[in-house]
């Protein structure tokens, strides 16, 4: 066993128990690579304190020298602990500022409330046991450094360095090292006070996160409800719902009670909307149904009036079944297309046949109009001035033959039939005034006319030749009267 052993071996707690490993934290490599900790090894031991072991070194080693006691020194002021998160240098100046070995070996460390023994050492020189136990003070520093550093730059659980910087201030009653405890403990009330600032924030934030997850939810809600109670574009409106789902999965933070509240609300409008939704499809199938029943019957009888003759009554009819089918409504699409083409079809072929016969008709019209225009150059020469009633007679026979030739394009008979209008009024204007020169009763009224003249011309020559004035201005003025009406029917008897 070297002397390096035999010294660490002999590093012995005030209650005779080696200092334990565990009352240092263990740190990770990478956080206290910059410490250069030592680790010393010791052994579980019944001594008592200050006495020296009968097996702190072996029969043939050399014995070690007496333990001098080292005199106390002046309490040296206490180190401010750096505040900005930056470690410390791991080793301490002179650990003879803060402790002492004496005469028996018993180490002690200065306190406020005066020195307190913290173990014993039993090889070696007093130097190497102060540096022994400075090294574990040390190690406690580097922890609540690295807990500080963590605060600092945000990667530390603040609860967590709370909790581990109270467990050091309550043992630092206890601890078994030597150095600045007034420093220390006022490092880790700084790490305490920063945990409690990083706690206070952190509690903030998530109050603040939570704040704004609650009104984002609220404000899905209140959009998801709007959807349900209103919106008829129902693919779009679902599409919307199943967006407003997957970020609903994304927000976190809000508290148990608040969210389950605001997920009934969602999960009824979403149940709301697909009952809106799934009535409205109903509805539209049973509608749907129903023109497919309708438009079914349309096309039937609209295949039966295909073959039909009566083409201006069968076209009408056509235009009101186009009318009925669109005030049918949508069928299913499948079944709406097949009857369309059916009743298009159906409409098709009759119009075709019409066309076709209207075609020849049409070509027939063209030639009844040529036969009637040659019939019309024949009937105007018809001259009733001569041959009276030869010219009715010839007339009577084109009106026959107009009759027998047929309908012309309805464009042309205006034209045509005002042709012959001329020729018959032609005819019985020439009628008429033979009729009047031949007529007796225009010679009788003629006579008559003239007699009442004489009459009235006679009483009133009576009544001047008797003074009777009045009397005889009445009976000129009716014997005037008479006398124009006279005039009238001789004319009328002379343009005989």
């Amino acid at each position: 066993m070297t002397d390096k052993d035999e010294r660490a071996e002999a590093a012995v707690d005030q209650d005779g128990a080696a200092a334990p490993a565990e009352d240092v934290p263990v740190t990770a490599p990478d956080e206290a690579a910059a410490a250069e900790t030592v680790s010393a090894e010791t052994v579980s031991t019944e001594a008592a304190p200050g006495e020296q072991l009968a097996d702190a070194t072996p029969a043939d080693a050399v014995p070690a020298p007496s333990p001098v006691a080292v005199a106390p020194a002046a309490a040296a002021p206490a180190v401010p602990a750096p505040t900005d998160g930056a470690q410390v240098p791991v080793a301490s100046t002179d650990p003879g500022r803060w402790g002492r070995v004496d005469a028996e070996g018993t180490v002690y460390v200065r306190t406020t409330d005066g020195e307190r023994s913290v173990g014993s050492w039993q090889a070696g020189e007093p130097e190497e046991g102060l540096a022994h136990f400075a090294r574990r003070f040390d190690d406690i520093r580097t922890e609540v450094e690295l807990l500080a550093s963590r605060l600092a730059s945000g990667s530390g659980d603040p609860k967590q360095a709370s909790t581990n910087a109270r467990h050091v201030k309550e043992s630092l009653a206890e601890l078994h090292v030597v150095g600045d405890l007034v420093a220390l403990e006022a490092r880790v009330d700084q790490v305490i006070a920063d945990a409690a600032v990083a706690m206070d924030k952190a509690k903030h934030a998530r109050e603040e996160a939570r704040a704004g997850s609650v009104a984002r939810k609220q404000q899905l809600v209140d959009e998801a409800e709007k959807l349900a109670e209103e919106s008829t574009q129902w693919k779009s409106a679902g599409d919307r719902l199943r967006t407003i789902l997957d970020e609903w999965k994304t927000i976190k933070g809000v508290d148990r009670k608040t969210d389950e509240q605001l997920w009934r609300r969602f999960s009824k409008a979403r149940d709301t909307f697909n009952r809106r939704r799934g009535s409205h499809f109903a509805d539209l199938d049973r509608q749907r149904a129903t023109a497919k029943t309708r438009k079914q019957e349309l096309v039937d009888e609209a295949e039966r009036l295909s073959e039909s003759d009566d083409w201006g009554p069968t076209a009408g009819r056509y235009k009101d079944l186009m009318v009925e089918w669109k005030a049918a409504g949508r069928a299913p699409k499948d079944a709406d297309d097949a009857l369309w083409q059916r009743f298009r079809a159906a409409q098709d072929a009759f119009f075709a046949r019409r066309s076709s016969v209207f075609d020849e008709r049409d070509a027939e019209y063209a030639d009844n109009a040529r036969k009637k225009e040659d019939l019309l150059t024949e009937a105007e020469k018809i001259n009733p001035q001569g041959d009276l009633d030869g010219a009715r007679a010839h007339l009577h026979r084109v009106q026959e033959r107009w009759e027998e030739i047929g309908k012309v394009p309805r464009e042309r008979i205006r034209e045509l039939e005002g042709r012959l209008r001329a020729v018959e009024e032609k005819v019985r204007t020439a009628a008429d005034a033979q009729w009047r020169r031949t007529d007796p009763e225009a010679e009788a009224r003629a006579a008559q006319f003239r007699e009442r003249v004489q009459q009235f011309e006679a009483q009133a020559a009576k009544a001047r030749a008797s003074g009777d004035k009045r009397r005889a201005e009445q009976a000129e003025a009716q014997a005037a009267q008479w006398r124009e009406w006279l005039a009238a029917a001789e004319q009328a008897v002379a343009s005989r």
